[in-house]
C-alpha cells in the first residue's frame, strides 16, 4: 500500500532537514549522526498524525508541523538507542545501517540524547494556534514519552525478553513502548489546532487504539516479510525471545486483534465528526502496509 499524504510529508521532511543542525556545524560528528537517524527514510507517521489531527480540529499543518517534527525527534532517538548493542542489538534500520554500525556507539548514543533534548527545545517554540496553550504541548510530551510513557515500556520489554509471553505483559509493551507515542502525535496536534478538552480526549483514544493496531500489525510483518521489505532485520523478535503479538497469539489471531484496534480508532473518529479527515486515511495505511 502506498503512503499516504506525501504532499504533507514533503513539508515534513522540508523541515527537518532545513531545521536539523547542519553538517558542517561543530561537532560535525554529532549533526552527522543525528541528520542521518532522522532524515532519508521513515514514514514520518507520527509528524503526519499531528498535522492531520491539527486539520481535524479547525488548525492547519502549520500550526502542528514544528510541534509534529518534535515528536518525530524523540521517535528517531528512540530507535537509535534501541537499534544499540546493550538493548535489541540491530545493525539494519529504515534500509542501512543503524546509527551506531554507521558512527559508533558512543556518537550514537549522544545523537539521541541530542535529538531527545532538541525536541523539547522544538515543542517549546513551536507557532501553534493559541500560543498560550504552549505548556500543554511539552507536558504531553514529556508524559507520552517518559518514565510512565515510552520508556517504561521498552523498559518492561527488555525485562520479559526470554519469558514466558503474557497478554498482560504484552499489552503493557505494545501500549507504552508504541502507542504511547503515537498517541502523543495526535494528542499534540490536537492541542496545536486548539482543540477543546473533549477532542484532545477522543484524539487520545483514537491514538492508542492506532499504535496498538500499528504494532500488532509491526510483530506481524517481522515474520511474514524480508529484512528488504521492512528495512529492518526480520524474524529477529522471535529469535531474541521478545514476547510479540505472534509468539503470544500466532500470526492469524494477531491478524485479528490488529483489525479490532483499527475499527476501535476509526470508530473514535466517526463519532467525532472526523471519519473524512486524513486520520482516517493514515488508519487505513497503518493497517494495510507491508512495511
Amino acid at each position: 500500500m502506498k503512503q499516504p499524504l506525501q504532499k504533507e510529508k514533503i513539508l515534513i521532511e522540508e523541515f527537518l532537514d532545513k531545521n536539523l543542525p547542519q553538517e558542517n556545524l561543530k561537532p560535525e560528528i554529532l549533526h552527522k549522526a543525528m541528520r542521518y537517524a532522522v532524515l532519508g527514510g521513515g514514514k514520518k507517521l507520527r509528524s503526519l498524525l499531528a498535522v492531520s489531527a491539527c486539520e481535524a480540529v479547525g488548525g492547519t499543518v502549520d500550526n502542528a508541523l514544528q510541534a509534529g517534527c518534535a515528536v518525530e525527534l524523540i521517535h528517531s532517538y528512540s530507535l537509535i538507542h534501541d537499534d544499540l548493542p546493550c538493548m535489541d542489538d540491530d545493525d539494519l534500520r529504515r534500509g542501512k545501517p543503524t546509527c551506531h554500525k554507521q558512527f559508533g556507539e558512543t556518537i550514537a548514543l549522544l545523537a539521541g540524547d541530542a535529538l531527545l533534548t532538541l525536541a523539547f527545545e522544538w515543542a517549546s517554540l513551536a507557532k501553534i494556534s493559541n500560543p498560550s496553550r504552549s505548556s500543554e504541548i511539552t507536558s504531553a510530551l514529556a508524559e507520552f514519552a517518559g518514565h510512565c510513557g515510552m520508556v517504561g515500556g521498552q523498559v518492561v520489554d527488555i525485562e520479559a525478553t526470554g519469558t514466558i509471553p503474557s497478554v498482560e505483559t504484552l499489552q503493557f509493551i505494545h501500549q507504552h513502548k508504541t502507542a504511547d507515542l503515537i498517541a502523543a502525535a495526535v494528542v499534540i496536534g490536537g492541542i496545536a489546532g486548539d482543540a477543546s478538552k473533549k477532542q484532545v480526549e477522543l484524539l487520545r483514544q483514537f491514538g492508542v487504539n492506532l499504535g496498538l493496531a500499528f504494532q500488532y500489525i509491526d510483530d506481524i510483518l517481522d515474520c511474514t516479510e524480508t529484512s528488504e521489505g521492512i528495512g529492518k532485520t526480520a524474524g529477529k523478535d522471535i529469535v531474541a525471545g521478545k514476547i510479540t503479538a505472534v509468539s503470544v497469539f500466532g500470526i492469524e489471531k494477531a491478524k485479528k486483534i490488529a483489525k479490532k484496534y483499527k475499527t476501535e480508532a476509526v470508530n473514535t473518529l466517526i463519532d467525532a465528526g472526523w471519519e473524512t479527515s486524513n486520520l482516517s486515511e493514515i488508519a487505513d495505511f497503518v493497517t494495510g502496509r507491508s512495511f
